[in-house]
């Protein structure tokens, strides 16, 4: 799909209308997490010193269509401020005479923002008359907001139809890390999926399965793919119902010519928590009241063996209950080492979604990799291999 980026647009002189996701976590009135934030910085900083006048339009929360006081983004105004080193002229509505007002009051230099879109409930309903309010603030559409752009709303979808249009610094970094790890990917492509339901991860799967030459099933998921193979894996989490499903992943992947990884040996304990008492058993010996924490250093050995002769990783999930130690051993491991291949220019590693970032974060691995998406359901759903409507309505 071909798309325009910032340096395909003409931008001096005109106002844009940039679309980013500022939806940040808060305790108390302040943001406690800038990454969003700062995520946005290289976009606004281009579009004004190329001369445009740059108006954000963003969602927080979720008000369903309703103003809801406690969602206002006017509570974001002070860490943006402080992340861009300018003021941020804030608009009371994102429409209409106070959006235009604020539009009008920003001196060059300064950056717009506009009440939260979701205040509208034609927002989510992607509400073409909505969509037309928007476009009458601005000369020039750009999309920054990779996170939201699975949503087809009136800020993501309708509005890109309607003025010139281009991606932003991080949904360009986006997009063309995506097409690195899958579109056109550099190959052998080994996928490292993790978590704790298969459920959740069916169309991810089954997608991968013909995409990728490796396939990596860890966390939770990994014990039904057990049960689906005779394995008895105790009180360990495990979605018995979906052996059936699991089975017919394995097939596909038989037929694909994909190799699947799952545990050979695996840490066990009789309780879920830090430090609980553990062994390493073989993965069919887990005793009938233990459950399994983590993958063993035998199938980490293995996934390392593999990964050393891939060209591309995707990593989405981790291997074990990394957030309880010493059950986050394999997760690290395994982070490090892609890390490792990273820096030394034998591997493309992109990862994405709020556990993988968290553990890769926690391994301290994350630095190293080619690329870490921000997005949560956005990347999942691109590598389910669905159409992200946001990016869609970029296309030209």
């Amino acid at each position: 799909m071909a798309w325009n980026s910032l340096d395909d647009v003409a931008l001096a002189g005109k106002v844009v209308l940039t679309r980013v996701d500022i939806n940040v976590p808060m305790e108390d009135g302040k943001v406690t997490d800038t990454t969003r934030i700062d995520k946005i910085l290289p976009t606004v900083e281009d579009i004004i010193a190329r001369g445009g006048k740059v108006v954000l339009l963003a969602h927080f929360d979720r008000p369903k269509g309703k103003v809801v006081p406690e969602m206002s983004l006017a509570q974001v105004v002070p860490a943006l401020e402080a992340a861009l080193k300018r003021k941020v002229v804030f608009g009371t509505d994102c429409i209409g005479a106070p959006a235009k007002a604020a539009i009008a009051a920003a001196a060059p230099g300064d950056v717009v923002l506009l009440e939260n879109t979701r205040f509208h409930a034609g927002e989510e309903k992607n509400d073409p008359a909505l969509a037309a309010d928007f476009a009458k603030l601005g000369d020039v559409y750009v999309n920054d907001a990779f996170s939201a752009a699975h949503r087809a709303h009136a800020s993501t979808e309708g509005l890109a139809r309607l003025l010139p249009k281009a991606a932003g610094r991080l949904m360009e970094a986006e997009l063309k890390a995506l097409d690195a790890a899958l579109g056109n990917p550099a190959r052998p492509v080994m996928a490292v999926v993790g978590g704790a339901k298969v459920s959740t991860k069916l169309e991810l799967l089954g997608n991968l399965v013909s995409k990728v030459e490796h396939l990596v099933i860890g966390g939770g998921m990994a014990n039904t793919f057990l049960v689906a193979q005779g394995v008895e894996v105790g009180k360990s989490l495990a979605e018995r119902d979906m052996a059936a499903t699991a089975r017919e992943i394995l097939e596909k992947a038989k037929e694909a010519g994909c190799k699947i990884y799952l545990p050979v040996d695996v840490v066990v304990a009789k309780e879920f928590k830090a430090n609980a008492p553990s062994s390493i058993v073989v993965v069919t010996a887990c005793p009938e009241d233990g459950m399994i924490l983590d993958a063993g250093s035998e199938t980490v050995a293995r996934i390392k063996a593999a990964m050393a002769h891939c060209a591309t990783l995707i990593w989405n999930g981790p291997l074990g209950a990394f957030e309880l130690t010493p059950f986050d051993a394999a997760t690290n491991a395994t982070a490090k080492e892609a890390a490792r291949l990273t820096a030394a220019g034998h591997l493309i590693s992109v990862a994405g979604g709020g556990d993988t970032v968290a553990a890769l974060n926690q391994a301290g691995a994350a630095e190293d990799f080619t690329f870490i998406s921000t997005a949560g359901g956005a990347f999942l759903e691109w590598m389910e291999g669905k159409v992200l409507p946001g990016v869609a309505a970029l296309s030209v």
